[in-house]
């Protein structure tokens, strides 16, 4: 039987030996040093009596200690619960509500502001504690098993408060990351270019920990940059790959074509988050060369697709996961045909935490119901066309906000296009634009609605318009429609 997660991990950190695998605030890493690192917070940790199914709450900042620290608890078999930053006080105390320890660093208090000792229920452990324990030189073995829950992954709360997927360590074992003989073409690709891996932001990122697994497994080294302007922090650190979102790609864009600075070193940016649309991927392309990876997933899934530079822009290429195209009654549909998505991978959740008739909407038979629309074309590739629940009610019919988005970014004066439902007196809801304008440009209210009724419905075409710099995203770095219409 295959030994539960982190088991490879700490295999290929003991394999690994003296291989630079962090680099952070000058110091440089090797895995035997992380390795003796995780074998000290874990002997810790079990000094505290922590063990299989505690709930551990992570309140820590970007750091090999950090990372030590994610990998010892998943080696006790603890519910490891990661807190963002950027939660509000209601937020935060629903994602600690089940725990029974909480481990904070000093970094994690000033930068990512995460409240204070009153804001964590249980017993709070310093981090520097932790790392004071011995090191026995033992291999920790994990004790999880297959069913208890690892983790607790937190959704954006772009709809209130966050809800919790429940990822079991069976699924965190037979996740793609640590696996290259399981790694589908697009990711063998990807990994090929994580030389040195830029981490930013929070561990506590699904997209940013599974990316800093691959790297390793690829023999790469992850490089710590704080929370840096990208660019400069590309530039400084030679960095080869990083995670970006949708905005943050076209402001890099832009920097680069006014004041260029010098991303020789740059092999790969892993979009996320949000579409991309494909005039943007080309003008990145331009820009800054074939480096654009674009990946498709959930909290719910993990990875579900992804585009490598070579495929065609606006598809997310061939998914290495089974997928479903389903109509309304739930009947699969033939290629080419749109329709909602279905879909099982290897490291999926089994639900959501305490949440039992939310899990039945979303997760049944196995499958994974992801309330987004598109399309597989006749060669296979996925394409995105909208989210289901991304709609907005004009004169009782549904409009769904994706295609006006997608329509509205092809203006020549818009470069990025965002659309809600507001109420209106004669026709129950109306489309309300949040539009970022092209350099240069000026859009105005009643060419757009031309440019959408032109294409679409006019019932689909913007009643309203607001100009904006730019987009506001949640902590996870995706776009945020509730900022958008608080501001409007």
């Amino acid at each position: 039987m295959t030994e539960q997660f982190p088991g490879r991990l700490l295999d290929l950190l003991e394999t690994a030996g003296r291989r630079p695998v962090f680099e952070h605030a000058d110091r440089v890493v090797t895995a035997a040093e992380l390795l003796a690192t995780v074998r000290r917070v874990t002997n810790g940790l079990r000094a505290h009596g922590i063990g299989p199914g505690d709930g551990v709450a992570l309140l820590l900042g970007v750091s090999p200690e950090a990372f030590a620290a994610i990998v010892a608890a998943h080696a006790v078999g603890a519910r490891v619960v990661g807190v963002r930053p950027g939660l509000t006080p209601r937020q935060r105390q629903h994602l600690l509500a089940d725990t029974v320890f909480t481990v904070t660093d000093r970094t994690a208090d000033t930068d990512t502001g995460t409240g204070t000792d009153t804001d964590r229920p249980g017993k709070v452990l310093a981090l520097d504690d932790l790392l004071a324990a011995p090191d026995d030189g033992l291999r920790p073995p994990p004790l999880a098993r297959p069913e208890d829950i690892a983790r607790l992954i937190h959704t954006s709360g772009s709809t209130g408060v966050p809800k919790a997927c429940a990822q079991t360590y069976a699924a965190m074992t037979a996740a793609w990351a640590l696996r290259p003989q399981a790694w589908p073409p697009a990711v063998r690709a990807l990994a090929a270019r994580l030389d040195r891996f830029l981490v930013f932001g929070t561990l506590a990122s699904q997209v940013m920990m599974e990316y800093g697994l691959l790297t390793l497994a690829a023999g790469g080294t992850l490089v710590t940059a704080g929370q840096p302007d990208l660019r400069d922090g590309i530039e400084r650190h030679r960095a080869t790959a990083s995670v970006i979102t949708v905005a943050r790609l076209r402001k890099l864009t832009a920097g680069q074509r006014t004041s260029p600075a010098d991303l020789t070193s740059l092999r790969a940016l892993m979009v996320s988050g949000s579409p991309l649309e494909p005039c943007r991927l080309r003008e990145a392309s331009d820009v800054l060369g074939p480096v654009v990876f674009h990946g498709y997933g959930q909290t719910e899934t993990g990875m579900i697709s992804m585009a490598t530079p070579e495929d065609e822009p606006g598809s997310l290429g061939v998914p290495p996961v089974d997928l479903e195209i389903r109509d309304a009654s739930g009947r699969p549909v033939p290629p080419g045909t749109d329709g909602e998505l279905f879909v099982r991978t290897p490291g999926q959740s089994v639900g959501y935490w305490r949440e039992p008739a939310l899990t039945a909407e979303v997760f049944a038979d196995g499958w994974v119901r992801t309330r987004d629309l598109g399309r597989l074309d006749p060669e296979g590739r996925l394409w995105l066309t909208g989210r289901t629940r991304d709609v907005i009610i004009v004169n009782a019919n549904l409009y769904y906000a994706g295609p006006v988005e997608r329509l509205l970014a092809t203006h020549p004066s818009v470069a990025e296009a965002y659309v809600v439902g507001v109420p209106d007196d004669d026709t129950g809801e109306a489309v309300h634009a949040f539009v970022v304008p092209a350099e240069g440009h000026l859009p105005e209210l009643p060419e757009l609605r031309a440019w959408v009724t032109a294409h679409l419905e006019e019932a689909s075409a913007p009643t309203r318009l607001n100009l904006i710099g730019e987009v506001p995203v949640t902590p996870a770095g995706k776009p945020d429609k509730r900022r958008l219409i608080a501001g409007g």
